[in-house]
């Protein structure tokens, strides 16, 4: 696995996580990510083990329910509740994953071979996506987990 160090903007929140899949290939245009994350108009999050995260100062962290198509999500989006930095984000309904967010990470990233343009039905006008010739492209949701796609380009770390 590799190990990863994050932090917020101010400093308040430094964690560390373990991931068999750093690399930040994923590039998400929802309305949730674009506004609570995403600077380009799509924010990017990795995918870790869950239970290896340690929190340094967690009563600087918040969290919210983003409310999608007028229910609240289960998966919990946690933040610097000084700064506002977004910082990952957990769902119940996979207990043994967390998404850091691309952003939070301090640790340097691998450069991705392609790309996978996610949620694109939700983007703004304004928002042109830099599409390279391998990456992939999806109005919604792709099949392919992040772990698959991690193994289909031979990145996954043991």
């Amino acid at each position: 696995m590799m190990h990863l160090e994050g932090s917020c903007r101010c400093g308040a929140v430094r964690f560390s996580v373990d991931t068999h899949a750093p690399v930040p290939y994923q590039r998400c245009y929802c309305s949730v990510c674009r506004k609570t994350a995403g600077s380009g108009g799509y924010a990017i999050n990795l995918s870790a083990v869950a239970d290896t995260l340690k929190v340094e100062d967690r009563s600087a962290v918040g969290s919210f329910h983003a409310e999608i198509d007028g229910e609240p999500s289960p998966a919990e989006r946690s933040f610097c509740k000084m700064c506002g930095t977004p910082l990952w984000l957990y769902d119940a309904r996979w207990p043994e994953l967390l998404h850091p967010l691309a952003s939070a990470i301090d640790t340097p990233l691998p450069t991705p071979p392609a790309t996978t343009h996610l949620l694109l039905e939700d983007k703004p006008d304004w928002v042109v996506p830099q599409i390279g010739e391998r990456d992939l492209v999806f109005d919604g949701l792709p099949e392919e987990s992040i772990e698959d796609w991690h193994k289909r380009w031979g990145l996954w770390v043991e």
